[in-house]
Protein backbone atom coordinates (compact mmCIF):
# COMPACT_ATOMS: atom_id res chain seq x y z
CA UNK A 1 0.00 0.00 0.00
CA UNK A 2 2.92 2.47 -0.81
CA UNK A 3 1.24 5.97 -1.92
CA UNK A 4 1.99 7.46 -5.14
CA UNK A 5 4.16 10.47 -5.22
CA UNK A 6 1.84 13.35 -6.33
CA UNK A 7 1.18 16.51 -4.53
CA UNK A 8 -0.25 16.51 -1.15
CA UNK A 9 -2.23 18.20 0.92
CA UNK A 10 -1.84 21.87 2.14
CA UNK A 11 -3.78 24.56 3.31
CA UNK A 12 -7.63 24.27 3.69
CA UNK A 13 -8.16 22.29 0.92
CA UNK A 14 -10.69 19.36 -0.10
CA UNK A 15 -10.25 16.18 -1.25
CA UNK A 16 -12.15 14.39 -3.77
CA UNK A 17 -12.32 10.62 -3.16
CA UNK A 18 -10.56 9.89 -6.38
CA UNK A 19 -7.84 12.40 -5.99
CA UNK A 20 -6.93 11.01 -2.04
CA UNK A 21 -7.21 6.83 -3.46
CA UNK A 22 -4.54 8.08 -6.17
CA UNK A 23 -2.49 9.62 -3.06
CA UNK A 24 -2.64 6.84 -0.97
CA UNK A 25 -1.81 4.16 -3.67
CA UNK A 26 -4.86 2.15 -3.24
CA UNK A 27 -8.62 2.02 -5.01
CA UNK A 28 -11.31 4.19 -4.48
CA UNK A 29 -13.51 0.49 -3.25
CA UNK A 30 -10.55 0.18 -0.81
CA UNK A 31 -11.21 3.69 0.39
CA UNK A 32 -15.29 3.34 0.41
CA UNK A 33 -14.46 0.05 1.96
CA UNK A 34 -12.49 2.20 4.85
CA UNK A 35 -14.96 4.49 5.38
CA UNK A 36 -17.87 2.10 5.55
CA UNK A 37 -15.82 -0.29 7.88
CA UNK A 38 -14.00 2.17 10.17
CA UNK A 39 -15.98 5.39 10.00
CA UNK A 40 -13.15 7.14 8.48
CA UNK A 41 -14.97 8.87 5.60
CA UNK A 42 -14.54 12.46 4.23
CA UNK A 43 -15.78 15.06 6.83
CA UNK A 44 -15.73 17.89 4.31
CA UNK A 45 -18.35 19.48 2.16
CA UNK A 46 -21.61 18.88 0.95
CA UNK A 47 -23.39 15.24 1.45
CA UNK A 48 -23.15 11.90 -0.13
CA UNK A 49 -21.49 11.50 -3.26
CA UNK A 50 -20.50 15.31 -3.05
CA UNK A 51 -18.81 14.94 0.23
CA UNK A 52 -14.56 15.60 0.08
CA UNK A 53 -11.70 15.24 2.08
CA UNK A 54 -10.41 17.96 4.18
CA UNK A 55 -6.13 18.21 4.72
CA UNK A 56 -6.44 16.97 8.31
CA UNK A 57 -8.32 13.40 6.99
CA UNK A 58 -5.51 12.94 4.02
CA UNK A 59 -2.91 13.63 6.76
CA UNK A 60 -4.65 10.70 8.96
CA UNK A 61 -4.85 8.36 6.22
CA UNK A 62 -1.12 8.93 5.58
CA UNK A 63 -0.20 7.69 9.27
CA UNK A 64 -3.02 5.36 9.21
CA UNK A 65 -0.76 3.79 6.05
CA UNK A 66 2.13 4.43 8.05
CA UNK A 67 0.81 1.76 10.89
CA UNK A 68 -0.24 -0.36 8.56
CA UNK A 69 2.66 -0.68 7.11
CA UNK A 70 4.37 -1.27 10.52
CA UNK A 71 2.48 -3.77 10.94
CA UNK A 72 -0.71 -2.88 12.90
CA UNK A 73 -3.79 -4.39 11.69
CA UNK A 74 -5.89 -1.65 9.88
CA UNK A 75 -9.00 -1.58 12.35
CA UNK A 76 -6.29 -0.68 15.18
CA UNK A 77 -4.20 1.95 12.74
CA UNK A 78 -7.15 3.83 12.01
CA UNK A 79 -8.52 3.88 15.61
CA UNK A 80 -5.03 5.24 16.25
CA UNK A 81 -4.93 7.71 13.06
CA UNK A 82 -8.40 9.12 14.11
CA UNK A 83 -9.43 8.49 17.44
CA UNK A 84 -7.39 7.52 20.35
CA UNK A 85 -3.57 5.79 20.45
CA UNK A 86 -3.74 1.62 21.30
CA UNK A 87 -2.62 0.12 23.69
CA UNK A 88 0.99 -0.68 22.26
CA UNK A 89 1.58 0.65 19.54
CA UNK A 90 4.15 -0.97 17.45
CA UNK A 91 7.73 0.31 17.90
CA UNK A 92 9.44 1.44 14.68
CA UNK A 93 13.18 0.85 14.44
CA UNK A 94 15.22 4.19 13.93
CA UNK A 95 16.71 2.76 10.94
CA UNK A 96 12.77 2.56 9.74
CA UNK A 97 12.01 5.97 10.79
CA UNK A 98 15.63 6.89 8.36
CA UNK A 99 14.43 5.21 5.14
CA UNK A 100 10.61 6.72 5.58
CA UNK A 101 11.83 9.88 5.79
CA UNK A 102 14.73 9.43 3.16
CA UNK A 103 12.01 8.05 0.67
CA UNK A 104 9.55 10.79 1.61
CA UNK A 105 11.89 13.29 1.09
CA UNK A 106 13.44 12.11 -2.50
CA UNK A 107 9.49 12.27 -3.63
CA UNK A 108 9.22 15.45 -2.68
CA UNK A 109 6.01 14.47 -0.64
CA UNK A 110 6.49 17.26 1.92
CA UNK A 111 2.85 16.52 3.84
CA UNK A 112 4.25 13.18 4.18
CA UNK A 113 7.93 14.31 5.60
CA UNK A 114 5.40 16.53 8.21
CA UNK A 115 3.54 14.20 9.42
CA UNK A 116 6.60 11.44 9.81
CA UNK A 117 8.42 14.48 11.68
CA UNK A 118 5.98 15.29 14.35
CA UNK A 119 5.90 11.41 14.93
CA UNK A 120 9.25 10.97 15.34
CA UNK A 121 9.60 14.36 17.62
CA UNK A 122 6.68 13.25 19.59
CA UNK A 123 7.35 9.32 20.19
CA UNK A 124 11.07 10.00 20.73
CA UNK A 125 11.53 13.39 21.97
CA UNK A 126 13.53 15.83 20.39
CA UNK A 127 17.28 14.87 21.45
CA UNK A 128 16.63 11.12 20.66
CA UNK A 129 15.28 12.05 17.81
CA UNK A 130 17.95 14.10 16.47
CA UNK A 131 20.43 11.68 17.64
CA UNK A 132 18.91 8.92 16.44
CA UNK A 133 16.88 9.97 13.29
CA UNK A 134 17.46 13.62 12.00
CA UNK A 135 21.41 13.56 11.79
CA UNK A 136 21.89 10.01 10.27
CA UNK A 137 18.97 11.12 7.72
CA UNK A 138 21.20 14.53 6.87
CA UNK A 139 24.68 13.09 7.41
CA UNK A 140 23.01 10.42 4.35
CA UNK A 141 22.41 13.10 2.34
CA UNK A 142 25.97 14.29 2.88
CA UNK A 143 26.97 11.47 1.68
CA UNK A 144 25.33 11.22 -1.57
CA UNK A 145 26.61 14.48 -2.18
CA UNK A 146 29.89 13.12 -1.67
CA UNK A 147 29.28 9.98 -4.14
CA UNK A 148 27.94 13.03 -6.82
CA UNK A 149 24.60 12.83 -6.54
CA UNK A 150 23.30 16.43 -6.19
CA UNK A 151 20.12 16.11 -4.32
CA UNK A 152 19.38 19.99 -3.83
CA UNK A 153 15.38 19.27 -4.11
CA UNK A 154 15.25 16.58 -1.16
CA UNK A 155 17.57 18.62 0.96
CA UNK A 156 15.89 21.67 0.55
CA UNK A 157 12.60 19.66 1.65
CA UNK A 158 14.11 17.67 4.36
CA UNK A 159 16.14 20.92 5.97
CA UNK A 160 12.84 22.89 5.62
CA UNK A 161 10.14 20.79 7.37
CA UNK A 162 12.40 19.84 10.14
CA UNK A 163 12.83 23.31 10.90
CA UNK A 164 9.27 23.66 10.87
CA UNK A 165 8.65 20.70 12.48
CA UNK A 166 11.29 21.90 15.65
CA UNK A 167 9.18 25.23 15.73
CA UNK A 168 6.00 23.61 16.54
CA UNK A 169 7.31 21.04 18.89
CA UNK A 170 9.10 24.21 20.97
CA UNK A 171 5.48 25.84 20.80
CA UNK A 172 4.12 23.40 22.70
CA UNK A 173 5.59 24.45 26.11
CA UNK A 174 5.22 27.95 27.41
CA UNK A 175 7.64 30.64 26.26
CA UNK A 176 7.45 32.64 29.29
CA UNK A 177 9.45 30.01 31.71
CA UNK A 178 10.62 32.07 35.03
CA UNK A 179 14.47 32.51 35.40
CA UNK A 180 17.15 34.05 33.36
CA UNK A 181 17.49 31.93 29.82
CA UNK A 182 20.22 29.96 28.21
CA UNK A 183 20.63 32.43 24.98
CA UNK A 184 21.35 30.62 21.86
CA UNK A 185 23.08 32.08 18.55
CA UNK A 186 24.34 30.79 15.52
CA UNK A 187 27.56 32.81 14.63
CA UNK A 188 26.59 35.42 12.23
CA UNK A 189 27.91 33.75 9.18
CA UNK A 190 26.69 30.66 9.99
CA UNK A 191 23.41 29.42 7.84
CA UNK A 192 23.25 26.09 9.45
CA UNK A 193 21.21 26.22 12.43
CA UNK A 194 19.26 22.56 13.05
CA UNK A 195 21.58 21.51 15.66
CA UNK A 196 20.88 24.87 17.80
CA UNK A 197 17.37 24.01 17.23
CA UNK A 198 17.34 20.65 18.33
CA UNK A 199 19.05 22.39 21.58
CA UNK A 200 16.54 24.57 21.61
CA UNK A 201 13.42 21.93 21.24
CA UNK A 202 15.14 19.73 23.94
CA UNK A 203 15.38 22.47 26.53
CA UNK A 204 11.98 23.75 25.74
CA UNK A 205 10.90 20.30 26.86
CA UNK A 206 13.12 20.03 29.57
CA UNK A 207 11.52 23.19 30.95
CA UNK A 208 14.77 24.98 31.11
CA UNK A 209 14.55 28.92 29.68
CA UNK A 210 15.82 29.47 26.62
CA UNK A 211 16.04 32.05 23.49
CA UNK A 212 17.25 31.21 20.32
CA UNK A 213 17.85 33.93 17.91
CA UNK A 214 18.39 32.00 14.44
CA UNK A 215 20.35 32.00 11.96
CA UNK A 216 22.59 35.00 10.14
CA UNK A 217 22.37 37.18 13.02
CA UNK A 218 24.29 40.32 12.84
CA UNK A 219 26.65 40.11 15.38
CA UNK A 220 25.83 43.73 16.84
CA UNK A 221 22.04 42.18 17.78
CA UNK A 222 23.87 39.05 19.57
CA UNK A 223 26.09 41.11 21.26
CA UNK A 224 23.03 43.62 22.27
CA UNK A 225 20.59 40.60 23.16
CA UNK A 226 23.34 38.62 25.55
CA UNK A 227 23.24 42.62 27.48
CA UNK A 228 19.63 42.77 27.76
CA UNK A 229 18.60 39.62 28.20
CA UNK A 230 20.85 38.92 31.10
CA UNK A 231 21.43 35.08 29.99
CA UNK A 232 23.06 32.43 32.42
CA UNK A 233 24.81 31.28 28.73
CA UNK A 234 25.13 32.21 26.05
CA UNK A 235 25.92 29.57 23.32
CA UNK A 236 27.40 30.55 20.10
CA UNK A 237 27.47 27.61 17.32
CA UNK A 238 29.89 27.09 14.38
CA UNK A 239 30.01 24.04 11.84
CA UNK A 240 33.06 25.39 9.72
CA UNK A 241 35.92 26.99 10.41
CA UNK A 242 34.94 29.91 7.93
CA UNK A 243 32.22 30.63 10.78
CA UNK A 244 33.71 30.23 13.97
CA UNK A 245 33.71 34.00 15.49
CA UNK A 246 36.29 34.18 18.38
CA UNK A 247 35.69 37.92 18.57
CA UNK A 248 32.33 37.93 18.93
CA UNK A 249 32.78 35.31 21.88
CA UNK A 250 35.18 37.46 23.35
CA UNK A 251 32.80 40.94 22.64
CA UNK A 252 30.37 38.60 24.88
CA UNK A 253 32.77 37.53 27.75
CA UNK A 254 33.68 41.30 28.08
CA UNK A 255 30.10 41.93 29.02
CA UNK A 256 30.19 39.77 31.48
CA UNK A 257 28.58 36.74 29.79
CA UNK A 258 29.41 32.73 30.19
CA UNK A 259 29.69 31.92 26.93
CA UNK A 260 30.66 28.59 25.29
CA UNK A 261 31.44 27.46 22.16
CA UNK A 262 29.25 24.31 20.04
CA UNK A 263 30.15 22.49 16.50
CA UNK A 264 33.18 21.25 15.19
CA UNK A 265 33.96 25.09 13.76
CA UNK A 266 35.56 25.82 16.87
CA UNK A 267 37.99 23.51 16.98
CA UNK A 268 40.98 24.70 14.82
CA UNK A 269 40.52 27.64 17.23
CA UNK A 270 42.31 25.91 20.22
CA UNK A 271 41.54 26.74 24.00
CA UNK A 272 40.60 30.08 23.93
CA UNK A 273 39.13 30.14 27.83
CA UNK A 274 35.28 28.52 26.72
CA UNK A 275 33.07 25.95 27.50
CA UNK A 276 33.37 23.92 24.29
CA UNK A 277 30.71 21.20 23.47
CA UNK A 278 30.19 19.19 20.15
CA UNK A 279 27.58 17.39 20.21
CA UNK A 280 23.64 17.73 21.75
CA UNK A 281 23.96 15.43 24.97
CA UNK A 282 26.82 17.81 25.72
CA UNK A 283 25.46 21.27 25.22
CA UNK A 284 22.51 20.13 27.39
CA UNK A 285 24.70 19.23 30.09
CA UNK A 286 26.32 22.65 29.88
CA UNK A 287 23.04 24.67 29.59
CA UNK A 288 21.66 22.33 32.91
CA UNK A 289 24.74 22.89 34.79
CA UNK A 290 24.54 26.94 33.95
CA UNK A 291 21.16 27.10 34.91
CA UNK A 292 21.96 25.42 37.84
CA UNK A 293 25.00 27.65 39.10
Amino acid sequence: MEPKSVDEPSGTGAWAPGKVAELLGVSPVTLRSWSARYGIGPSAGGAGRHRRYSDADVRRLQHMQRLVGRGMPVREAAAAAFGGAPADPPEVPAARRVRELEEAADDLRSATVAGLLDETLGTLGPAAAWTDVLAPVLRGLGDRWQRGDLCFASEWALTTEISLAFERFSHRFPEAVPGRPVLLACCPAERHSLPMEALRATLAEAGIPVAYLGQLVPAETVADLAARLDPVLVLLWSLAPPTADDLLAARVRDLGRVVGTAGPGWAHLGDRGFARVNDLASAVDLAVESVRA
